[in-house]
């Protein structure tokens, strides 16, 4: 086991040396997309956000890390709606020199039968001890490579299975060569942010001589994020045979068997700790993946970044020392209800603007709204609330607002039918019950969305959802849920108290099937009996679940727990006098 010490224990001179040598770190941890700041578009949605979460919350807690993904030149996609309500998506355009530091350091990987140079670009996150996270973004785009090979770090999740292959190449070999050259020849732990980063272990067994097996899963971590089969990457052994080094091809057929490559399978056969995302996850993925093996650390969001500003003015004067001990938020309950009020109001008419201003709607900040922001996949199902337009109207009409976002994958035309039958509802009913889609939903929209709405909704279909972290952002802000029994609502729900359930409790026969419709005809009822009554009718016990969802969830569902988990769990890190 190894001891993190944190820097307020030891001198200064110590602390930069423990800070600024590369081997002193004993963590890498590699993510396909990882999400710091909206204005560095190298995230997609959940899964990227996540990551920085992770980022930012090891860089306050003094862990010992380095960040991995890759350089996005041309990001995921802006999303726009034609008149029809279909999304349409354009390339983004950004300066990474404006926020990224581009390193001397260049290794390269053999695809094709070329070699194929990277290079790295690196931002340090400053926690709010000043510890430094790096977080390296790996980069072909430079005249070492040709036009073809320049455009392999353009765009998130573009392209063909070859264009993703060559991608997972980048970050798992690409990755580690790159650490190697950077002066990273301690770590101790590699952990593998789903199963996009698998081809790491192949450089580690490439290191090692190519046949110790079991010292490569010594130093592996996996975390498996989805239990939807889209969402795990596979490759026939035709197209791996074609891009990779040959000698890796062989090694990949010893490592899985003839069956072709499974990035999930390789994360599960070859770590020491592999875990799901949340407790129900967790169980899913053992029985999705017929194994005993997957362990359970629930996921949470970096408070800091998701707390609005009038709540961390609040919290800054009531609850000293939250922001770095989220733990703490437990003492919410004690918060007066005019203060809670106040803030949220503030957070609202903030929303409330800049939906005015991009879009000319003018909503109202005294009616009940409710936010649904995902990525718009079919089994997210945006779209359950209109499965019955009567039912919908009877129970919200004149009463409540909604506002949707999300962006549907470019290849997703069922998502983007999704998107556009909410769309085309809100023509239809708008007059009724109005509804706003909001285009190119990004972390600056997430954080607007997640402080400003008086609700939560999230109805993906059950066991669908491996934790959703959106629905958290909003607790430290004092917004309630109404989802679901699945991912993490089924640990922070408590009925009548942090939020809301829609549908029957978690069952066995939701693994083979249910009554979708079910779900729809409880949240209308749900609406109309419990929510709505309790919004304008019982407004002080709306503003005790508030500062129940803050004390109860908040304090709970964080980064910093989550972090804590993973080095005792996974890292082999103990802290000491945090």
């Amino acid at each position: 086991m190894s001891v993190m010490v944190h820097g307020k224990n030891v001198g200064q001179s110590l602390r930069r040396m423990l800070e600024n040598d590369p081997a002193f770190r004993t963590v890498a941890y590699f993510s396909m997309e990882i999400g710091i700041h909206h204005q560095i578009p190298t995230y997609s949605g959940g899964l990227g956000v996540l990551a920085g979460d992770t980022l930012k919350s090891a860089a306050d807690l003094g862990v010992p890390l380095v960040g991995i993904t890759l350089l996005y030149k041309k990001g995921y996609f802006n999303q726009r709606f034609n008149s029809e309500g279909w999304q349409q998506e354009s390339s983004v355009e950004w300066q990474p020199e404006q926020f990224l530091q581009l390193l001397p350091n260049e290794v390269s990987v053999m695809i094709e039968g070329r070699s194929l140079h990277i290079r790295a670009w690196v931002h340090d996150f400053i926690g709010q001890g000043g510890y430094p996270v790096p977080i390296y973004f790996l980069d072909t785009d430079f005249d070492a490579n040709s036009p073809e090979d320049r455009a392999f770090t353009w765009h998130l999740y573009g392209g063909d299975q070859r264009y993703r292959l060559i991608q997972e190449i980048i970050l798992g070999v690409g990755g580690l060569r790159i650490l190697r050259d950077l002066g990273y020849d301690n770590i101790k732990t590699f952990h593998l942010n789903e199963g996009h980063a698998g081809f790491l272990t192949l450089e580690l067994l490439r290191e090692m001589g190519y046949e110790n097996f079991q010292k490569v899963r010594d130093q592996v971590v996996f975390t498996t994020h989805t239990p939807v089969p889209a969402g795990h990457d596979h490759f026939p052994y035709e197209l791996v045979d074609r891009v990779m080094d040959p000698i890796f091809g062989g090694r990949l057929r010893r490592m899985l068997g003839e069956n072709g490559v499974s990035m999930t399978e390789l994360g599960l056969r070859y770590s020491r700790f592999t875990n799901g995302v949340s407790v129900k996850h967790a169980e899913v993925s053992r029985r999705m993946f017929n194994t005993s093996k997957v362990d359970a650390i629930t996921n949470g969001v970096h408070s800091l970044t998701w707390t609005s500003t009038g709540m961390r003015r609040l919290f800054d004067r009531e609850i000293p020392g939250w922001s770095n001990d989220p733990s703490r938020l437990t003492q919410a309950l004690k918060l007066s209800d005019e203060d809670i009020w106040k803030a949220h109001q503030a957070a609202k008419m903030k929303l409330l603007a800049k939906i005015l201003e991009d879009t000319g709607r003018e909503l109202d900040p005294d009616v009940l709204t409710i936010g649904f922001a995902r990525r718009a996949a079919t089994y997210k199902r945006a779209d359950l609330l209109f499965s019955d337009m009567k039912k919908l109207l009877d129970a919200c009409a004149g009463q409540v607002q909604f506002i949707f976002a999300g962006k549907a994958h470019p290849q997703d035309e069922g998502g983007k039918a999704v998107i556009q039958k909410i769309i085309r509802a809100s023509k239809e009913i708008g007059a009724a019950l109005p509804i706003v889609y909001l285009e190119n939903y990004d972390m600056s929209v997430a954080g607007l969305l997640t402080e400003g709405v008086d609700l939560w909704l999230n109805n993906p279909k059950r066991p669908r959802e491996a934790s959703g972290t959106s629905g958290m952002k909003c607790t430290h802000n004092g917004v309630m849920n109404l989802s679901v029994l699945d991912g993490w609502w089924i640990e922070g729900w408590i009925e009548d108290v942090t939020g809301w359930s829609i549908g029957p409790e978690p069952a066995e026969a939701d693994l083979i099937d249910y009554n979708e419709m079910e779900d729809a005809v409880d949240l209308y009822a749900k609406l109309r009996e419990k929510v709505l009554p309790s919004y304008y009718q019982h407004r002080e016990k709306w503003i005790s679940m508030m500062k129940s969802s803050i004390a109860l969830n908040a304090s709970y569902f964080n980064t910093h727990r989550m972090v804590k988990d993973y080095c005792e769990k996974a890292y082999g890190i103990v802290f000491r006098g945090l």
